[in-house]
């Protein structure tokens, strides 16, 4: 047979994709236990980046092997229609044009956002391939289309008739630059270095009094620019400072609005003076203090954070006469607190300010600071479906692996609040709520002649709600109806994606077939974006959670333990990386890699190894494929065990070993344990010393036993190995079994064309031998022994040598039964085994399971010279210690350095002390 001499993978990556494509899809069979996966849609905005790639990878290795085991593998892709990042996009194009989305008007925008989407939505999916992902692309799904818009109007008009979701006005975090409402979940939180400003508040009385006795209070804030909405000062009722304080006015500085002092539990006695204002407008626990003590709310930044002319009123609504606000007014919300603290200053009211690192809120889309602000929005009461959801997950019908995500979860769960669903922007599934314009008189403002872009005003009712737009109004008769003018949060039509994908709210088959889903493949990021509300519309809309088991996997890191990033310049391209080393050395890099509980670092060398792996695993079944002679091999099942050698059974034993090692890692998603296993099981025991061992067997020309027995053996191990590592390299294993196919042995062959369809290795409990694997692994420990000390002492790799070994009784046996074995691997001319053997002068030692095994070293190697390197060596090594150790001791790099690097120098330091004693121990054998 000829077989290409090296691994081309650019060309094997593109040679099987298409006819494996043809076995990925899955039809409902009830006769089959079904497996199914719904694929985290990434944004159709979406690159991919080397997050995708071990999502995709992990959740492409789990369906595989399911597949293979005989499950109605279904792994359902798509994308999401991404709301507000996708909008930002196409709003960044408009603005290169010269133009706002306000100047093409909501319909034209959307045409413009779909025609977008059209032409580069895919792009990700696409990449998918690339990376061999055998998802069901016939079940491809967009969040935004016919069946998933089915599935979201659906589902928000059952909650709304349930009574869960209703219009309110709660503090929200609002997002200048993008206009719109967030939820808590879409804000990140962030630690920033700014200033706290400590500001006099006087009593009423005291404002005028020019005595040095004018009693006030200094209230520290972060941002004086709210002060402007103050309608309170709170203290704690236990705070003995401010027990005189509590019930009387004070004179808001610069505003001069009067308000009150009041006592709550909430206030915490030593941040600051133990005095704080309340701005009940923005800041969502002066919000739930105003609601306590009966407060006004004043918005004095608008939704563009912009100062607002409510600035400049009372509680009761009047305008505040000598007031000094006016010109802040309209001013940007930093604008303004230059010149607030500038005022603060020049009229004494300023006591001091001082550094303090404060946490800020930016919007998790394009990272402006966000602005807390009283909004009237659509939301969802979640006490129910949250209870539901913890429900499931404390009982263990719903795993987080690893389980120690299930605290955050819960945690998560219990404090959750209403889900704020509605937002201010025009690309995302519209709210199915109408308006009656007869009803609702005045209430609805338009804008402009067009009527279609208007706003609403506080307060108002929807008079329908439902799936399909109303002919007329169920109240009145009305026909003149306006819809929702806000879109529904992204993450509503996510929250359906196990079930919305199969079809629901239609009854149907594949519903009933592949719902629920097996496993819930992510990290842990979306957790309370995503994994929870899931869970929570499952059990709510389903009566089922929507997946067994919740796989959380790490981040992606650089070698050094760095977060990726452009700004680093540390980021890797999986596409590019593939294009170098292979598509199946990146899947085995990330699986290998990816340590259940840890994140990954990753670097060129990580790649490299998995590519050595690669050709270590093409050059061996080259090997194995070229030495069958044409028509003559057979199966292993036309062996007989009598003709089996040791090292036929020992590999044949381990192998059914490793089935079953491999299924319990898969079957705990440790993807990284089956991985390793894989390596060291097909690098080491079958291409280092099985194949070896059978060299001799395979070179006899004349066809006899032992050479079939090996060939067979061979052959048997390779065709399990290839389809135990097809999950995780399908294109490589696709390659050498399609080679392997060309066996002219009909009984042999499988009818199916390709290995992703072949059944999964099964242990043959007849082929477990431990006695014989014990044997060989006493072999295997003295070949070992004997390697080690020609590599340490330099032996010339192709010459032969002597070994005297002090062994006795049953040891004695196995080795005298194999020495041929022993001689072949170790280089042996002469081998000397007994009880009395003595140890020769100038000998190097080894011990080995109660053994001493004697290298003579005299006319095999210049002893002085030896010693001579071995003390250059040890010496070298003394000045690497050296270094490693001072960079330990130092203390800014323990403390600044990131762990990871901290733990790459500490194993530094074990291996150089380690490669120092093996050398001190060489150089004493050689005195």
């Amino acid at each position: 047979m000829e077989i290409p001499s090296k691994y081309d993978s650019k060309e094997t990556d593109l040679k099987w994709y298409g006819l494996q494509s043809k076995y990925f899809h899955a039809q409902s069979d009830p006769t089959k236990k079904s497996f199914t996966i719904v694929i985290p849609p990434p944004n159709v905005t979406g690159s991919l980046h080397m997050g995708h790639a071990l999502n995709n990878t992990l959740q492409d290795i789990l369906i595989r092997w399911r597949r293979m085991e005989g499950y109605n593998a279904c792994w359902i892709p798509g994308t999401d229609h991404g709301g507000i990042a996708t909008q930002n996009v196409v709003e960044k194009l408009l603005k290169q044009e010269g133009k706002t989305r306000f100047d093409l008007g909501r319909e034209k925008f959307l045409e413009r956002m779909w025609q977008w989407r059209q032409e580069t939505g895919d792009n990700i999916l696409r990449q998918l391939r690339t990376l061999g992902c055998s998802c069901d692309w016939e079940r491809t799904r967009f969040t935004m289309d016919e069946q998933c818009s089915l599935a979201v109007k659906t589902a928000f008009s059952q909650l709304f008739a349930k009574g869960w979701i209703y219009r309110g006005e709660h503090i929200v975090d609002w997002c200048p630059r993008c206009g719109t409402a967030l939820n808590e979940s879409e804000v990140e939180h962030e630690q920033e270095k700014g200033n706290l400003w400590y500001i006099k508040y006087f009593l009423k009385d005291d404002q005028r009094s020019t005595t040095n006795d004018q009693r006030f209070l200094v209230v520290a804030t972060t941002r004086p620019e709210t002060m402007l909405g103050d309608t309170a000062v709170a203290v704690n009722p236990k705070d003995e400072r401010y027990k005189d304080f509590i019930g009387k006015l004070l004179i808001l500085p610069l505003v001069n609005r009067e308000i009150p002092v009041v006592a709550d539990d909430v206030v915490e006695m030593s941040f600051g003076t133990g005095a704080v204002k309340v701005t009940p407008a923005h800041d969502p626990n002066d919000w739930e203090i105003s609601k306590r003590h009966n407060l006004a709310s004043l918005q004095v930044i608008d939704k563009e954070g912009k100062i607002t002319p409510q600035a400049e009123i009372d509680t009761s609504g009047r305008v505040i006469p000598q007031t000094a606000v006016k010109g802040y007014i309209g001013l940007d919300r930093y604008k303004a607190r230059e010149k607030i603290i500038a005022d603060l200053k020049e009229k004494g009211f300023l006591q001091k300010e001082e550094a303090y690192t404060l946490p800020i809120t930016r919007c998790y889309r394009c990272n402006s600071a966000t602005e807390p602000l009283v909004s009237e929005q659509w939301y969802l009461k979640t006490r129910e479906m949250a209870d539901a959801g913890m429900k499931v997950v404390a009982e263990g019908k719903t795993k987080f692996v690893p389980d120690n995500w299930a605290k955050p979860y819960l945690l998560w769960m219990k404090n959750l609040h209403d889900w704020c669903l509605s937002r201010q922007i025009w690309w995302g599934h519209r709210i199915p709520a109408w308006y009656c314009l007869k009803c609702n008189k005045d209430k609805v403002i338009f804008k402009d002649d067009s009527k279609n872009n208007y706003s609403l005003r506080s307060g108002i009712k929807p008079d329908y709600v439902g799936i399909n737009p109303p002919e007329k109004c169920p109240v009145c008769g009305g026909t003149e109806l306006v819809q929702d003018p806000d879109v529904l949060d992204t993450w509503f039509s996510s929250a359906l994606w196990p079930f919305s994908t199969l079809g629901w709210p239609k009854k149907n088959p594949d519903l009933d077939h592949f719902y629920p889903t097996a496993v819930l493949v992510t990290g842990h990021e979306i957790i309370y974006l995503w994994v929870a509300r899931m869970i929570m519309m499952g059990l709510t809309l389903m009566d089922q959670t929507p997946y067994s088991d919740i796989f959380i996997h790490g981040i992606v890191r650089d070698s050094h333990g760095k977060k990726m990033s452009k700004s680093l310049g540390n980021v890797i391209d999986p596409l590019d990386v593939s294009a170098q080393f292979g598509v199946d050395a990146v899947r085995f890099t990330l699986a290998y890699n990816g340590i259940k509980g840890r994140d990954l670092q990753l670097g060129n060398e990580s790649f490299q190894a998995a590519r050595y792996f690669c050709n270590k695993l093409w050059n061996a079944s080259r090997f194995v494929l070229m030495n069958l002679q044409e028509g003559s091999f057979a199966g292993l099942d036309r062996i007989s065990a009598a003709n089996l050698e040791l090292s036929d059974k020992w590999i044949l034993s381990e192998f059914q070993t490793l089935i079953g090692s491999v299924n319990e890692a898969l079957g705990n998603y440790d993807i990284s344990q089956a991985s390793r296993l894989l390596y060291e099981f097909t690098w080491s025991k079958y291409c280092d010393w099985y194949l070896e061992l059978a060299k001799s067997r395979l070179y006899i020309q004349e066809e006899q036993e032992t050479k079939k027995v090996a060939q067979a053996v061979l052959i048997y191990v390779l065709d399990g190995i290839l389809k135990l590592l097809h999950p995780l390299m399908p294109f490589i294993t696709e390659e050498i079994w399609q080679n392997m196919k060309q066996m002219t042995d009909s009984r042999w062959q499988m009818a199916e064309k390709s290995i992703m369809v072949q059944k999964w290795p099964e242990i043959d409990k007849k082929y477990i031998d431990e006695p014989a694997a014990a044997r060989m692994s006493l072999v295997m420990d003295v070949v070992s022994a004997i390697r080690n000390i020609r590599g340490e002492m330099r032996i010339n790799p192709a010459q032969k040598i002597k070994a005297l070994i002090k062994v006795s009784g049953k040891q004695e046996q196995i080795l005298s039964d194999n020495t041929n074995y022993l001689s072949t691997l170790a280089r042996l001319d002469d081998l000397t085994l007994g009880e009395s053997t003595a140890k020769p002068s100038g000998a190097a030692t080894a011990v080995v399971a109660g053994m001493e095994i004697y290298i003579p070293l005299a006319g095999i190697i210049d002893i002085s010279k030896e010693q001579q390197r071995l003390k250059k060596e040890i010496a070298k090594l003394e000045e690497e210690l050296k270094k490693v150790e001072v960079k330990l001791n130092n203390k800014e790099f323990m403390h600044k350095a990131p762990l990871a690097e901290i733990d790459r120098v500490k194993g530094k330091a074990v291996e150089i002390k380690g490669n120092k004693q093996k050398l001190e121990d060489n150089l004493k054998s050689l005195s």
